[in-house]
């Protein structure tokens, strides 16, 4: 019989957000071994109790059910000792905010028997005397073919829900940088959460005729825009780990990208498309550059050849082989010192 698993995710299948997609894809990579479940919460029937791991994504969010699967599994009454069979994944509001402002987040961390971030510079936000026991585990996505693109525009896109943290404005202010007539073009996905900002960008679209805001699409259309796309731009201030940019790069489309720890730990340390955050001017020069680079097709130093060249080292990184080698790791050794006792 196989052992069972539960997924906490805060956001479920009609969400169709970050954290379910990752809770689903995760289901489909452990289902051929083990009997997993995706629940908002914890306990959630009569099945909690032969439950062997427990995957939380989110240190707040899902803190209530950590805290009752800690209760629940605690090896003795000691306080701050970790919970055998837990693991808690780590967003970017986890780490770079939550876990530092906020009491339940933090007790999340201190209950964690694993500490799952999503890319490289993960562990240096957490606390020193916790960063043993931290994981990381890039997520993935398939991989799509290169496609032949023009050469008489540069074709941009960013993907991100219109929000505080995904700092959209600044995609704004480089359109209106721009001059309509130097050949670079951007499109806008993204749903406007915050009013205002859904505001900014129809006002921008209005006078920038060559910036689009294309509102929410389906998400087999926005990969499609990005494939066809010379580049992607992400503007985030902060980050656990974007899904976005890792389906840029395993569909052939570099990436400019703000410069925090969250993009640097998923493209690396010396990619040479980082723009300062919320840093206009500099995202323009960088896309100037590119564009330039378009009729230099002799030159080694072309932008955009670079940018390619490091996107395609890191591809495998986010390949779903590589994702499930890791979560099943993880799985097998919280199933190596979880408990059987459960009150």
């Amino acid at each position: 019989m196989k052992q069972k698993i539960v997924i906490i995710s805060p956001a479920l299948k009609a969400a169709n957000n970050g954290n379910w997609q990752t809770a689903n894809r995760w289901q489909k990579m452990l289902s051929p071994y083990y009997q997993v479940r995706i629940s908002q919460n914890w306990p959630d029937g009569p099945e909690a109790q032969h439950d062997k791991v427990m995957l939380a994504l989110h240190a707040r969010r899902s803190a209530s059910s950590i805290a009752a699967w800690a209760k629940a599994h605690a090896p003795s009454q000691a306080a701050n000792i970790s919970s055998p069979g837990l693991a808690v994944v780590l967003t970017g509001t986890d780490l770079y905010r939550d876990i530092h402002e906020d009491a339940q987040a933090a007790h999340s961390l201190e209950l964690a028997q694993c500490l799952v971030v999503l890319q490289e510079c993960g562990p240096e936000a957490l606390p020193e005397a916790l960063r043993e026991r931290a994981m990381v585990m890039f997520q993935s996505t398939s991989e799509r073919r290169a496609l032949v693109k023009t050469q008489r525009h540069l074709r941009v896109v960013m993907v991100g829900h219109l929000r505080d943290e995904k700092t959209p404005e600044t995609l704004m202010n480089a359109a209106r940088l721009i001059a309509p007539n130097e050949g670079i073009l951007i499109d806008h996905i993204g749903a406007p959460l915050d009013a205002n900002l859904g505001q900014l960008a129809e006002a921008t679209a209005a006078d920038c005729p060559h910036y689009r805001w294309l509102g929410s699409l389906s998400h087999a259309q926005t990969r499609r825009r990005i494939q066809q796309a010379h580049l992607l731009v992400h503007t985030s201030r902060m980050e656990g780990g974007a899904h976005v940019v890792m389906e840029a790069v395993r569909s052939n489309t570099p990436v400019l990208a703000s410069n925090i720890d969250g993009n640097r730990g998923m493209l690396g340390a010396d990619y040479a498309g980082y723009f300062d955050w919320n840093n206009a001017e500099q995202l323009v020069s960088l896309l100037r550059q590119a564009r330039a680079s378009q009729s230099n097709n002799n030159d080694d130093s072309d932008l955009l050849k670079t940018l390619q060249a490091q996107s395609h080292q890191r591809a495998a990184l986010f390949a779903p082989e590589t994702e499930q080698a890791s979560l099943l790791k993880l799985v097998a050794n919280l199933l190596n010192t979880s408990s059987n006792t459960i009150t």
